[in-house]
């Protein structure tokens, strides 16, 4: 896993990221793209295999749609039972972590870095996402960097997320702002 501390300044001194992280990127991007995007929608196994292959930790059952977009496997862990939708984009500089069972929908974005604005060098800070279990981010939604969602809380289409939301909150809007709890109905 990357360090949640790493501070990079794309304007200043030196490269973003290291020559090996370019490499296994690069390495990751060729391997997706001719062994994985084309796959049919069935073929979530495979794909679970691929992403682990380059240091994924992916649970049981999770299905992820071959048009997502990860930018670093090793900073990626998925619950069982977790779906991934088409065109999903999960930008992992820092860590993200998904619970069990949880919903991304199509076209939804988590964005696990910033910049700091305050430098001129625009020094870039990885903030690290957790979702618990039975999240659901909803279509073309945004979670933005270090970003803690309880246990069944529910973003609404294209709701962006920016402070923490409580367990079995639904939140909506841009900025997201809690809309009511999520209640189960006991019949179904």
């Amino acid at each position: 896993m990357s360090d949640p501390t790493a501070r990079f300044r794309p304007l200043g001194r030196g490269p973003s990221f290291t020559l090996g992280n370019k490499l296994e990127r690069v390495a990751f991007a060729l391997v997706w793209l001719l062994l994985a995007r084309w796959t049919p929608p069935q073929a979530h196994r495979w794909r679970r295999w691929l992403l682990q292959r380059f240091g994924a930790e992916i649970g049981a059952g999770a299905r992820i749609y071959a048009s997502v977009r990860i930018w670093l496997p090793r900073n990626l862990r998925i619950g069982a039972d977790t779906l991934v939708g088409p065109g999903a984009e999960l930008y992992n500089q820092g860590t993200i972590i998904i619970g069990p069972r949880c919903v991304i929908s199509q076209r939804a974005v988590l964005c696990a870095s910033t910049h700091r604005v305050s430098d001129p060098d625009f020094e870039l800070v990885l903030r690290p996402i957790r979702l618990g279990a039975g999240c659901w981010i909803a279509a073309e939604a945004f979670v933005g960097p270090g970003v803690q969602m309880g246990d069944g809380a529910v973003l609404g289409a294209r709701g962006a997320l920016f402070e923490n939301a409580a367990t079995m909150g639904i939140y909506r809007g841009n900025p997201a702002v809690l809309l009511k709890e999520r209640r189960f109905n006991p019949a179904g």
